[in-house]
């Protein structure tokens, strides 16, 4: 990659604060919370787009990196016991190898095991090269990262992806969810979906769960991972610890 993260660091700093909302994601087999995903907000809890919005070319490596220190720093001081999800882009990830470094830093600062944070792999830019963030996947999974591919089956990913790499989990896409107990259409590609995830031994997770009716059809299609708001909202500079009940 030309210029590399020595120039990355000469570029402007961030015009604007921002902080971070963690959503759980839930095993179903035991009602444990798998996960806490940190999702960007504004200091204000504003939108994750209205903070996205203002990440230009020059600023996207600085965001992606103040994005990993913040939601370790804050899972850390929040305690969080369970794995925790950060969303990264992938063309701000010049080498890996060099990258990665703020983070492995900022984990021991905080106490935070490598092998508790999960990356995801996340659409909201098109990938530009395919090779690298296969560099940048098997990268982390050496180092113990565990990695997801965020938005499965929506945007610019999809089988192409599995088929040259594959993560630690794919997040099925919400729209994949919606409504899927009427529709035997969506059952069909989940399904499918499911088959291919554990003939490659990676685990899918449901995302956008928002009805008890689409919980038990997953259910029947052999997920085990679910995250949406039929569960827990994201909780601003906050987590759900437990949950009481996950829809028996």
């Amino acid at each position: 990659m030309a210029g590399g993260c020595a120039d990355c660091l000469n570029t402007p700093e961030l015009d604007f604060e921002f902080t971070m909302a963690f959503q759980p994601i839930i095993n179903d087999a035991d009602g444990s919370i798998f996960a806490q995903e940190a999702l960007v907000r504004g200091l204000n809890n504003e939108s994750a787009a209205s903070i996205l919005g203002q990440v230009t070319d020059e600023s996207r490596y600085r965001f992606d990196q103040a994005c990993r220190v913040r939601a370790i720093q804050l899972a850390a001081e929040l305690e969080v016991q369970s794995i925790l999800s950060i969303n990264f882009l992938p063309n701000a990830v010049y080498q890996p190898e060099l990258c990665i470094r703020t983070t492995i830093e900022t984990a021991k600062q905080c106490n935070f095991p490598l092998d508790r944070i999960l990356f995801e792999l996340t659409e909201v830019e098109k990938v530009k090269d395919y090779a690298h963030v296969r560099s940048i996947i098997e990268h982390y999974q050496k180092l113990g990262f565990k990695t997801a591919l965020d938005d499965f089956g929506a945007g610019y990913s999809g089988l192409n992806f599995l088929a040259d790499f594959q993560p630690d989990f794919i997040k099925l896409d919400m729209a994949l969810i919606r409504n899927i107990d009427r529709d035997k259409g969506r059952q069909a590609i989940v399904k499918g979906i499911v088959q291919v995830c554990r003939d490659l031994a990676i685990e899918p997770i449901a995302e956008g769960v928002e009805t008890k009716a689409e919980l038990d059809i997953l259910r029947q299609l052999d997920i085990q991972l679910f995250q949406g708001y039929y569960f827990a909202k994201p909780s601003f500079q906050s987590i759900i610890a437990h949950l009481s009940s996950i829809g028996d």
